[in-house]
């Protein structure tokens, strides 16, 4: 799913001017931005988020210049993607950059449009992020080049590498999410309950999206993404999962889990991927 953006709204044009500081860096390569400026569902609290791609490391000497007119800023963050975040003086709108290495994204494509490769949860976030992405500065096309490899069909091997290894550990695996979840309930370890339950809607909605050959979107507005983006969809989707959210921290979590995942299990079956029979927990 592409959306065109409005290039006269505020947080675009921000988001140009800023990607304009950033083309007089020479390594870096493109600006793009993506998130919910980009997607359907922005609103009033919506921040940018660019995305800078360099050949080489950006300086933070140089990302301070950018961020230069900022109320506050943060420069150097390293907790998740290195990246900066600020306010902006004139607008106050929050402005979020991540710094990629060229290399490094290209690899990211690789693992799952090449190589097949799936992760237990969130497999194809990298994916979705940069067929989305608005190119606002393109040095040699070379942004230009590789989104043309983000809009490729979705692999079957993908998919099915997908389902294999999110949904054994779902309620098959003896340390399947659900048995953890029943372990945590009787130490009454709420915060692992809530650790548990979050890795189980990670996993299933991975399996959701690839069944319906769609990029996960990552884990902001999933309800949405995937009404949005998936003809098909468990049994009862939206109201079982807002059950079992609503069942913490300490109600019938473990039969709402269950009854989540048998919707799951039905779609995957009507998808013709046959999982294995249900199974109680340990």
């Amino acid at each position: 799913m592409t959306t065109e953006i409005e290039i006269s709204s505020g947080p675009v044009l921000l988001a140009r001017q800023i990607a304009a500081r950033f083309e007089a860096i020479p390594q870096v390569e493109a600006v793009a931005l993506a998130g919910s400026q980009t997607s359907p569902f922005a609103d009033q609290r919506s921040d940018i988020d660019l995305y800078v791609y360099a050949s080489e490391p950006v300086a933070l000497s140089s990302r301070a210049e950018v961020a230069r007119d900022a109320r506050q800023a943060e420069i150097g963050n390293s907790f998740w993607e290195p990246g900066d975040e600020w306010i902006d003086g004139e607008t106050g709108i929050s402005v979020d950059v991540m710094f990629r290495a060229t290399p490094w994204i290209e690899d990211q494509l690789d693992r799952v449009l090449r190589r097949h490769q799936a992760s237990v949860g969130y497999s194809t976030c990298f994916w979705y992020n940069v067929r989305n992405s608005q190119p606002l500065f393109d040095r040699t096309v070379w942004f230009e080049r590789i989104q043309e490899r983000a809009r490729q069909q979705y692999p079957a091997e993908l998919k099915r590498a997908i389902v294999e290894k999110n949904h054994p550990v779902l309620r098959t695996n003896m340390s399947s999410y659900v048995h953890q979840i029943e372990l945590a309930l009787q130490r009454r370890d709420t915060v692992s309950v809530n650790h548990r339950v979050t890795a189980l809607l990670a996993s299933y909605f991975d399996i959701v999206f690839a069944v319906n050959e769609q990029p996960h979107p990552g884990e902001k507005r999933v309800l949405p993404f995937a009404r949005a983006l998936c003809p098909k969809l468990p049994t009862d989707m939206e109201a079982r999962v807002e059950a079992l959210l609503s069942a913490l921290p300490d109600g019938d979590i473990v039969g709402r889990a269950n009854t989540m995942l048998d919707g799951l299990d039905d779609l995957l079956k009507s998808a013709g991927f046959f999982p294995g029979p249900r199974q109680k927990s340990f």
